[in-house]
């Protein structure tokens, strides 16, 4: 771990730190007090950063609601892990590469009719991404946090790698905060998929939310089909939330505007469940 840089933004105390994984940029937070709870966050460039970020100057907000969750519950923030997908001009299909539900497309998984002539699941790599958070990132910057008080969020094909994650790492985290998942990738049977690969509820919490507007536009019929697949598997109301945005769409601005509703799911309950 090599650090780039650190800089400031407004609303939080203390530094973000930019540091270099051999190749992969990832940005982070920690609270002054001890470490208890951690996020794992996709696409990192627009956690903290508005000159990084895809829209320029639109962020997640995420370590402003964060403090501001934590401190209507009355515990120590969480600690933030924004993690840089590797699309460039030199690597145009990173963040697919990246994002994408590895084994399932590996498997045989259709995607749309556009997309056929240009996908080739060989190069997918999001296995050894998500290894590479777990065994490397996190016990670099966040150690000994209890996988119970982890969770992972991402949004559009950072959504379905969380849900994706959950399937392949039931024992590195608990809770995955899923914005806009982009289920017509895969359609029907990508939701069919993500949603019988993961685990039983017990100590998991899954929460899914999309908007109207935009691409968010297109996911009502997906997000149905996953809600009811999600009740099938044993989730409950308690452990599992869904959620539509009217007026919302499918970028930084509108995900950042309703960010305390699922880091309050997964803070609160976690906090009752201890």
């Amino acid at each position: 771990m090599k650090e780039i840089k650190r800089f400031q933004i407004r609303g939080v105390t203390g530094d973000i730190k930019r540091v270099d994984f051999e190749g992969r940029t990832v940005d982070y937070w920690l609270p002054k007090a001890p470490v208890s709870h951690l996020i794992i966050a996709h696409d990192g460039q627009n956690v903290f950063d508005g000159h990084t970020s895809t829209h320029r100057g639109q962020t997640w907000q995420m370590a402003q609601s964060a403090i501001r969750v934590s401190e209507t519950l009355g515990i120590t923030p969480p600690a933030i892990i924004g993690v840089w997908h590797s699309q460039s001009k030199e690597n145009p299909w990173g963040r697919g590469k990246d994002l994408v539900p590895e084994k399932f497309f590996r498997d045989g998984l259709a995607v749309p009719s556009d997309f056929v002539k240009t996908f080739d699941p060989s190069i997918l790599h999001g296995d050894t991404y998500l290894r590479k958070i777990f065994d490397e990132y996190v016990p670099a910057i966040a150690p000994g946090v209890d996988p119970e008080r982890t969770a992972m969020i991402g949004s559009s094909m950072g959504a379905l790698a969380t849900l994706y994650a959950l399937t392949q790492f039931p024992d590195r985290f608990t809770t995955a905060l899923a914005l806009s998942p982009h289920w017509p990738f895969g359609a029907n049977p990508l939701v069919e998929k993500t949603i019988q690969s993961l685990p039983k509820p017990g100590p998991f919490k899954v929460w899914m939310s999309h908007g109207t507007k935009g691409l968010d536009a297109e996911y009502a019929p997906f997000q149905l089909l996953a809600d009811r697949l999600m009740f099938d598997q044993g989730y409950q109301h308690h452990n599992f939330v869904s959620k539509v945005y009217k007026r919302s769409g499918h970028n930084e601005r509108s995900w950042a505007k309703y960010l305390d509703q699922p880091l309050r799911f997964w803070l609160d309950s976690t906090t009752q469940m201890h």
